[in-house]
């Protein structure tokens, strides 16, 4: 079934292309493959990142692959401030083919999703969060029990990457493994 991919606020993507026209943000942004580029980049897939905080997910930016031909070569994350959407920062590493590899996965599934991003700060933790519901507003960040969750590699160690968890079964483990442990010689 076909991924329906949310459309990114105008004003993040206009932000995104105004980093990509500009030099110096790209010559700042110490992410090699995108400054060794050949031919144009584009940003494509826009997916909200929403950051998990206990159990309630709150949208925190959108990214965007940055493609040059047939791949991917960096990311650009934008966020909200006070002023609107602003770009962020672009970025590479081994997020980016996983957030491909995930997509791919999601592609094939029966049930049609549409995909954002669900970042847990507290495992250095990011997952693919398929919504079951292709017609929500992106910016909603209600995690419904049926939604699923792909984490993506490098996961936190017991948690395999590329494997659908349903939410419901998936975040009390994570929730568990980041509430903080009681100090030595504190009450518990």
């Amino acid at each position: 079934m076909p991924l329906h991919v949310p459309p990114a606020p105008a004003p993040a993507l206009r932000s995104v292309l105004t980093a990509l026209a500009s030099p110096t943000a790209v010559r700042e942004a110490r992410t090699p493959s995108l400054l060794r580029a050949q031919g144009p980049v584009t940003p494509e897939l826009p997916l909200p990142v929403h950051i998990l905080d206990g159990t309630a997910a709150k949208l925190a930016g959108w990214r965007f692959l940055i493609r040059c031909g047939e791949r991917s070569v960096a990311a650009a994350e934008t966020m909200l401030t006070p002023d609107g959407w602003a770009f962020s920062h672009f970025f590479e590493g081994p997020y980016i083919a996983s957030t491909e590899r995930a997509l791919r996965q999601a592609e094939v599934m029966q049930q049609s999703y549409q995909p954002r991003l669900l970042s847990i700060p507290g495992l250095y933790m990011l997952a693919l969060w398929l919504h079951g519901d292709c017609a929500a507003d992106a910016a909603a960040a209600r995690l419904a029990a049926t939604d699923l969750l792909v984490p993506l590699a490098p996961a936190p160690p017991g948690i395999a990457a590329h494997r659908p968890h349903r939410a419901a079964e998936l975040l009390p483990v994570l929730t568990h493994r980041v509430t903080p442990a009681p100090l030595l010689g504190s009450p518990a």
